[in-house]
């Protein structure tokens, strides 16, 4: 079935110019122009992507990424007119998946809107890995610490996955920015920092002494989680050392 894609945005003339642009790519838009319209439909209709606009009437769209985060890991696109990197820094640290800065190319947003939607249904191989209290399934892409599921969003999940995948090897912030992203992006470091300080927030990891995410100054990131090991029979046998 083809993507539903929601479109939270104020401007009623865009909305159909983006509505009828993304119908000819295959996907299924809708639009509305009031928040809390936004907020129901997504709550209803359940769909595959929110494109939201920041400014919003009554409720901007920080507010609403925020709302949205707290009941859904839906992938979420955000649209500005205003072009300071702090406001897409703020985007991030409320859970956005990724910021096209108005006026933008049409095709510039189906790009960004494919990419999203790759990662986010994207997964790995088959399998499940258990490092202490933190379990990643990368078949069903959902995480789970002491049993208890993660609400991750898309970039969390890539970010955590990316870390995981590759044990013991430092990556730089630009290694990451360039393995999840796939198109042209602002590459400022600052936006990898704020996902591995959610994910860090998520899965309980102190900073000052990390179990799974460990700064490497100058350099980037590396994950020290210990993998639990398992008998040939596929059983666990407690930490791989």
């Amino acid at each position: 079935m083809h993507p539903a894609i929601l479109i939270i945005d104020d401007d009623q003339k865009l909305n159909a110019l983006l509505v009828d642009y993304l119908k000819g790519f295959g996907f299924r838009p809708t639009a509305v122009t009031d928040p809390e319209a936004g907020l129901r439909a997504v709550r209803a209709e359940r769909p595959d992507l929110v494109i939201l606009d920041v400014m919003l009437p009554g409720m901007d769209g920080f507010e609403v990424c925020r709302v949205l985060r707290r009941e859904s890991s839906v992938p979420i696109v955000m649209l500005t007119a205003r072009g300071e990197v702090m406001d897409r820094i703020v985007g991030l640290e409320l859970g956005a998946d990724d910021y096209v800065p108005k006026p933008f190319e049409p095709r510039e947003l189906v790009a960004r809107i494919q990419s999203v939607l790759r990662r986010h249904a994207g997964g790995g191989p088959p399998e499940t890995a258990r490092y202490g209290a933190l379990a990643v399934d990368f078949c069903r892409r959902s995480v789970a610490l002491d049993g208890v599921p993660v609400e991750l969003t898309t970039t969390e999940y890539q970010v955590l996955a990316l870390l995981v995948r590759n044990p013991g090897k430092v990556l730089s912030r630009e290694t990451i920015l360039e393995q999840l992203r796939g198109i042209e992006w602002e590459s400022y470091n600052r936006a990898v920092d704020v996902v591995v300080s959610r994910l860090r927030h998520k899965l309980g990891d102190d900073p000052k002494q990390p179990e799974l995410f460990k700064t490497v100054w100058g350099a980037g990131y590396v994950f020290i989680g210990e993998a639990e090991a398992r008998d040939p029979s596929g059983n666990p046998r407690g930490p791989d050392r």
